[in-house]
This record gives structure tokens, C-alpha cells and sequence, in this order.
């Protein structure tokens, strides 16, 4: 034991206090030790009924799936929702002032976004019209997301015929929808009463207290949820590993659920101590994950 704490995998709160595994112990458990559980099939019955009770909208779908996880893990979920990346319908660049331009993005649903770039001082009006028509040859029928790439590559690469300052507003217009989830996904969190339910001292009750404060800060979260978009399977984040759950001492557990084109657009998981029983939450995570991927590639 005293090898063990030595090495920095277990650890005392308080002299009179037996020895804990530390977040580096807990670390190793889970990647050389761990034996992951099944599911009931009660249990994953409940997942696949509730979700699959829903109507065809996402945000209900995710919602669902969330309680379901909640329900059963006794912890709080956490479901990032992608942004609703639309088909484009029209693109246009408007002046604003001598350094600002309003890019106006048309939906084929009619739905209307206008955001503010920044460009040359001096730039002549027929510059944004050049860049409009580039963007609607190209945009038009598609969505942003799947012609961003190919777009950049083309500018890159110098195959498309424009001038220098023309190049320059297409990638500032391109920049204020593009690599942007952190900011325009949404995040649902339900089941944190239940964080609650096993507070044994003040120490846990502030250490809960903290994990509230840090749930608020969506923003933070999503970014940590960005990074689990990046592979497929279940993803861990024990503690102080990431820095936002260095104060509360949490652990998320999230796997990615991907649509009809298996590309990945979110991810699900679970957020409570680090003293999760991890055997049990990692197979009831991913299954969600699953159950959700099956239903949104159903017609």
C-alpha cells in the first residue's frame, strides 16, 4: 500500500482517513485493469424503449436518452446537440461601413442569419458582389458544413479565380460559420438532483456545489465534449485530468452518436464523482450512444 501511495495511485484525505485511489490510480484502473459489465436486458430495454418512445426530433430524442441514462446511472447526463447546419438557398455580402461587410445566409427553409466580418479598408463594392457569386456557385443546394472543406482546399490550392482581397472576404465569410460547434451547439443536462443523493459530508456537498457551478459554464463543457467528437467508442476524463473539473473532483463519461451519413455530430454521456463505478457507466454510455445512432438513421 505505501508502494502504491508512494507511486502517486492512492492517497489519504486526512491522517485518520484510509487511503483512496487518486485520479492517476483511478486512470490506470480503467485503462489496464477494468473488467466492463453488460447491461440487463432490463436495463437495456428501458434505454432503447424510452428513446425509442420519442417522436423524429432530435432535440426530444436526445432529451429522452439523457433521462434514460440519468435514470439509470443515479448521476447526471450530458448530450451535446449539434448546431442545424442549413442548406444553403442564397449568400450575399452587404456593406456596412468602409471596414465591415454583413454576410447574409438564406435558408432553404427561409430561415435568415446575418453575421459581421471584417475587410480591407478601401475594398471596392464589386469585390463583395465577386465574392457572393463565388460562394452561391459553389453553396447553393449544400450546406456549409459539407462544402467547407472543399471550398478552403480550392482557395488554397489558388484554383479559384479570384484576387487577392476578394480570397480574403470569401474566408472571412466562411470563418464565422465554419469550426464554430463550441459556439452554436447546444448542450442538455439532466438528472442533477441525483448528484445529491450520496453527499455524505460538507466536503461533498461543496465539492457538489462546484460541478453545479461548473455545469453552468456550458460552454467550457462543450469544448470538452468537442474533443471526444474526435473517435469512436467511449472516452474518459477523470478528475483533474482536464482542468474543468480540477476544484469538484468529477469524472465524464461520453461517447459519440453519429446520423444517417454515419458522420459523428454529437456526443452523450455521463458526469458525476470520480468514484463512478466505471464498469457499470461505460457500457450503459456507450449503448445510448448506440441507440441513438440507430434511430437517427432510421427513416
Amino acid at each position: 500500500m505505501s508502494d502504491l501511495e508512494e507511486a502517486g495511485l492512492l492517497a489519504a484525505p486526512h491522517t485518520s482517513a484510509g487511503r483512496i485511489p487518486t485520479d492517476l490510480g483511478l486512470r490506470m484502473f480503467v485503462d489496464g485493469m477494468m473488467e466492463v459489465g453488460n447491461l440487463t436486458e432490463a436495463e437495456r430495454a428501458s434505454i432503447k424503449g424510452t428513446c425509442a418512445a420519442t417522436g423524429r426530433n432530435l432535440e426530444d430524442l436526445l432529451g429522452d436518452a439523457t433521462k434514460a441514462l440519468s435514470g439509470l446511472s443515479r448521476c447526471a447526463s450530458v448530450v451535446m446537440v449539434p448546431k442545424h447546419d442549413h442548406t444553403v438557398k442564397h449568400i450575399e455580402f452587404v456593406p456596412i461601413s468602409n471596414q465591415q461587410a454583413l454576410v447574409v445566409l438564406v435558408a432553404e427553409d427561409g430561415s435568415v442569419e446575418n453575421r459581421v466580418i471584417s475587410i480591407p479598408s478601401g475594398l471596392p463594392p464589386s469585390a463583395l458582389v465577386q465574392a457572393g457569386n463565388y460562394l452561391n456557385a459553389r453553396l447553393v443546394g449544400h450546406s456549409l458544413e459539407d462544402m467547407h472543406e472543399a471550398i478552403g482546399a480550392e482557395l488554397a490550392s489558388r484554383q479559384a479565380e479570384l484576387d487577392g482581397l476578394t480570397a480574403r472576404v470569401v474566408e472571412s465569410g466562411l470563418a464565422v460559420w465554419s469550426g464554430g460547434a463550441a459556439e452554436t451547439a447546444s448542450l442538455l443536462v439532466s438528472g442533477q438532483s441525483n448528484l445529491l443523493d450520496d453527499v455524505e459530508a460538507a466536503g461533498d456537498l461543496e465539492r457538489i456545489r462546484q460541478l453545479f457551478e461548473e455545469l453552468e459554464r456550458k460552454k467550457d463543457l462543450i469544448k470538452l465534449m468537442e474533443l471526444a467528437k474526435d473517435g469512436r467508442g467511449v472516452r474518459l476524463f477523470i478528475g483533474a485530468e482536464n482542468n474543468l473539473f480540477s476544484l469538484s473532483g468529477s469524472s465524464l463519461v461520453v461517447s459519440p452518436y453519429m446520423n444517417a451519413a454515419n458522420n459523428v455530430v454529437g456526443v452523450i454521456g455521463v458526469i458525476g464523482p470520480t468514484r463512478l463505478n466505471y464498469a457499470r457507466i461505460v457500457p450503459m454510455v456507450d449503448y445510448t450512444a448506440q441507440v441513438v445512432s440507430r434511430l437517427l438513421k432510421t427513416p
